[in-house]
């Protein structure tokens, strides 16, 4: 086969995509957001930062979205989190977006407020959130709810952040509006039960996230990305819904989203866990069926779809029919960096993840929920083979499930089992 001759089996997923803002993505496989915890202790990038993304950056990926960077220090979702309140980085921030110059790969940066969700190892303050209703998972501290003042101030961060990371050579942003943080937060019925202009009915609701991207369109030039991971709904009972989402979907199009990544659930009830529906198995992906639902809505706003894809198949009919434009690659990408040239490049059917589940089931289940420690365990232990690509050494697909629960507990301490996501 010549270089330039592109296998049938993968001609969709091998295609450019144009995004409205000017940004040409060079193929649609997408390293989505995984919290990789390497920030320097002043909460600027570290040299491991850097030496995670230039493996990242030959990999071969269409596009690349960071690990989610905190707006504000005094609220952090774990430790490790790069934080930007201000320049005061940038030359760490600089260096890690050079990792990508001539690439031909775009880095986009996610940016992110734990709200409630914020780690009590390194949050000493009491998290905020927009009512004083706290997460249903272990360790989770009792919230205060935001003053008015105080959610402009933080919308306004959001702003400060892209603005920087424009400045440092970043080609985008990415909102984080999934898992259970502040835009969840917002968003979801059962963490916001305010009266005021950012509560009481599902529009005013999305007030926040409207205008944050408001906020960060103000502060970019108008080719630099700015794009959304979004829950498809929380799956709680009196949760955000699959209706509100689409509501959702179609404010942020009109407001000039570049791109929406489909995602769901929340700390307290993980959505990629568990039993799924025959459909869902046959597909692979799990937001798949809602992504194609929202298609129309999207118009030209291409539709990226992350979790469960395993087979190069499932990824390529997911594209050719159009149910989505993207497919994420999170835990695959951190046991093989240079998963899109196995795919695209090299004939690789499928792709390997290295899932995890605790042992010792028959004893543990009777204390502990396994399924959230689970999930937590199995991100453990993909922050580890980030931690090992950060260090210049390769993954360790061997590493127990035992020497991840115990690395999981020292650093995160109670709220450890969380399954965290990116």
């Amino acid at each position: 086969m010549s270089a330039t001759q592109v296998p049938t089996s993968v001609a969709h997923l091998s295609s450019p995509l144009a995004l409205r803002n000017g940004q040409t993505l060079p193929n649609r496989l997408m390293k989505s957001a995984l919290s990789e915890s390497l920030g320097a202790p002043d909460c600027g990038p570290s040299p491991e930062l850097e030496r995670l993304y230039a493996r990242w950056a030959t990999g071969g990926f269409g596009l690349v979205v960071t690990g989610n960077v905190m707006v504000d220090r005094r609220h952090r979702g774990e430790p490790g989190n790069v934080v930007i309140e201000d320049d005061r980085h940038i030359d760490g921030l600089r260096a890690w977006a050079q990792t990508f110059r001539g690439s031909g790969t775009p880095l986009w940066m996610q940016v992110n407020h734990p709200g409630r969700q914020a780690n009590a190892l390194v949050t000493k303050l009491r998290p905020v959130a927009p009512s004083a209703i706290g997460a249903r998972v272990p360790g989770a501290v009792r919230p205060r709810a935001l003053e008015d003042s105080e959610i402009r101030d933080i919308i306004e961060r959001y702003a400060t952040a892209a603005s920087v990371a424009e400045a440092a050579g970043f080609d985008g942003v990415q909102l984080h509006g999934a898992h259970g943080y502040l835009i969840t937060q917002f968003l979801s019925p059962l963490s916001n039960q305010r009266d005021d202009a950012w509560g009481g009915d599902a529009e005013r609701r999305r007030t926040f996230v409207i205008e944050v991207l408001r906020a960060v369109r103000s502060a970019v030039r108008p080719d630099f990305a700015v794009g959304i991971k979004l829950n498809s709904a929380d799956f709680q009972r009196g949760g955000f819904t699959e209706d509100e989402s689409r509501d959702v979907v179609r404010e942020l199009v009109a407001e000039g989203i570049d791109l929406i990544e489909i995602s769901g659930g929340s700390y307290e009830k993980p959505a990629m866990l568990g039993a799924v529906r025959a459909s869902t198995a046959a597909r692979e992906a799990y937001f798949l069926e809602y992504a194609a639902s929202v298609r129309e809505l999207a118009g030209a706003v291409p539709i990226a779809v992350t979790g469960g894809f395993r087979t190069t198949a499932a990824m390529e009919a997911a594209v050719a029919s159009a149910e989505c434009d993207l497919v994420g690659l999170g835990r695959p990408a951190a046991v093989a960096p240079d998963v899109p040239r196995r795919v695209l490049e090299q004939g690789a059917d499928a792709v390997r993840a290295g899932d995890v589940r605790v042992g010792l089931r028959s004893v543990l289940g009777k204390v502990i929920d396994l399924r959230q420690v689970d999930g937590a365990l199995d991100l453990s232990w993909h922050t580890d083979q980030l931690h090992r690509l950060g260090a210049g050494r390769e993954p360790d697909l061997d590493r127990s499930w035992a020497r991840a629960l115990v690395a999981m507990g020292l650093h995160n301490g109670p709220a450890a089992f969380r399954s965290k996501r990116g």
